[in-house]
């Protein structure tokens, strides 16, 4: 588990140099929260008043737009096929939503971000992308064209525009809340979910329910809803959501990346693939209309559609198991600076060894230590990919990477908060401490000896952490990329 990229720059150098605590201590109980304490929370970032002022502009043009939609459907639809509609659309957005979320276990993304994207595609998106196809329609309509074009030449373009505008509105002014492409896929498909769940009331609600309540009566408007949410939610459901996701794709990439051009490339890459398969899409049914072939819409949904879906799907179960893995590469740099032990590594490297890590804390600590080791995992998650940033050079201006020093030293202090609450308490373990490459534990004999790191651990082991020499021989501190001696446990454990 050694780091596999050397530093860019030199300023990770400096990083958490200054380990707390005093000298080798002797191995005894640490002290433990009092029972009933509460359990340490991440300090919150304060309110000022342009954040007051940009939170309050935001929520007026997400209110503007849900009213606007509100309004627009509830005159077109009415109010009978507008509730049967919302009330169809609804159904599966708990289901879509769950399965982003299940993307983002190990480091899950603050609620508010994740609303305001949802929001952002329901409300926002949906309203300015009514205005742009209704007039796109009437300008094809004037010019003698198709309207159909709108589906194909207007739509894909203003859409997935509008859908990717919220998560890249939050990619330029809170930077830091992106940790790789998983981030960027749970924003944009968030923002897609909302957009279709509007869009399929108008589907459900308009073509389905009071077109055939205006032509044949209640139940074949009812049998056109249930017609319509097989077709268009249970077979083509992910369709919105695949193609923003490669808009995903490329804000994750230039949110993990120091290259400028890559920053500005890689965000027009994903939204133009987006566009294009949208548009693709949007083709397969115009051309089995204008060719009187309806098969062609069965082959690009088999060749091409399905393909690429299973292909994203893929890449993000993988990225989903990276950002696990990422703690074992960087946070060994914490360990041999005595932050961290190698068991307390180890016990992050996957949601099974997290979930054994929660268990063991409420088996020793209850309530409060299954909190406290919630906390602790979350926090330990953000300081490696804090780490990760560093080496990859992220922060350009000195005031960037001085705000990285204060969130790492924020994290390291939440992190020994959290493992207060259970470190110490569990009874069939030895009490002992940490100096960065060994264990110095006291045995019930009262022998004291210093034991190397077991191989596969998988729960943190409750000891102390020792503050370790200044230049610890002979690793140096965290950001030291220079020759090292075999790690302190395998690599492979």
């Amino acid at each position: 588990m050694r780091p596999d990229q050397r530093a860019t720059g030199d300023y990770a150098d400096r990083m958490a140099d200054t380990p707390p605590g005093g000298a080798l201590p002797p191995p005894s109980a640490p002290a433990v929260p009092p029972p009933g304490s509460s359990t340490p929370r991440m300090p919150l970032r304060r309110l000022g008043w342009r954040r007051i002022l940009a939170l309050a502009a935001v929520v007026l043009l997400i209110a503007a737009g849900a009213v606007f939609m509100v309004f627009t459907l509830g005159e077109s639809l009415g109010a009978e096929a507008l509730l049967v509609g919302v009330v169809a659309a609804i159904l599966p957005v708990p289901v879509l939503v769950s399965c982003f979320l299940w993307l983002d276990r190990y480091e899950p993304e603050p609620l508010k971000y994740l609303i305001f994207c949802f929001a952002w595609g329901a409300f926002v998106s949906t309203a300015i992308s009514l205005l742009v196809n209704e007039t796109g329609a009437r300008l094809f309509k004037d010019w003698g064209l198709p309207a159909a074009l709108t589906a194909v030449l207007v739509a894909p373009f203003i859409e997935e525009l509008t859908k990717a505008a919220g998560p890249i509105l939050l990619l330029i002014f809170r930077r830091r809340e992106f940790s790789g492409i998983t981030d960027a896929l749970v924003y944009c498909g968030l923002s897609a979910i909302g957009f279709a769940m509007v869009e399929n009331i108008l589907y459900l609600g308009g073509y389905g329910y009071r077109t055939g309540v205006e032509e044949y009566g209640p139940a074949t408007g009812a049998q056109q809803v249930i017609a319509i949410f097989i077709v268009r939610i249970l077979l083509f459901g992910f369709a919105h959501p695949l193609f923003t996701s490669m808009t995903g794709v490329g804000l994750g990439v230039a949110a993990r990346t120091a290259d400028r051009r890559i920053r500005v490339l890689a965000p027009i890459a994903g939204l133009l693939l987006a566009m294009m398969l949208h548009g693709t899409w949007n083709l397969l049914p115009s051309l089995a209309v204008a060719t009187g072939q309806p098969i062609i819409v069965l082959y690009g949904y088999i060749g091409v559609m399905v393909p690429i879906f299973f292909g994203m799907v893929g890449l993000a179960v993988w990225l989903r198991a990276w950002e696990g893995r990422l703690t074992e590469r960087t946070l060994p740099d914490y360990v041999r600076a005595g932050w961290l032990t190698p068991p307390e590594v180890a016990a992050l490297g996957s949601l099974g060894r997290r979930h054994a890590a929660r268990t063991w804390a409420r088996r020793v600590a209850g309530d409060g230590g299954l909190k406290a080791m919630r906390g602790y995992q979350f926090a330990a998650t953000r300081l490696a990919l804090l780490r990760d940033g560093m080496r990859r050079g992220l922060d350009r201006k000195p005031a960037e990477r001085e705000r990285t020093r204060r969130e790492e030293r924020e994290l390291l202090d939440a992190i020994a908060a959290y493992r207060s609450f259970f470190v110490g308490r569990d009874p069939q373990a030895p009490v002992g401490v940490w100096d960065g490459q060994h264990y110095h534990l006291r045995f019930p004999d009262g022998s004291q000896r210093p034991v190397a790191a077991p191989d596969e651990p998988v729960v943190p082991i409750p000891v102390v952490l020792a503050r370790p020499p200044a230049q610890p021989p002979p690793y140096g501190p965290p950001g030291w990329y220079g020759h090292r001696p075999a790690a302190p446990w395998p690599p492979g454990a």
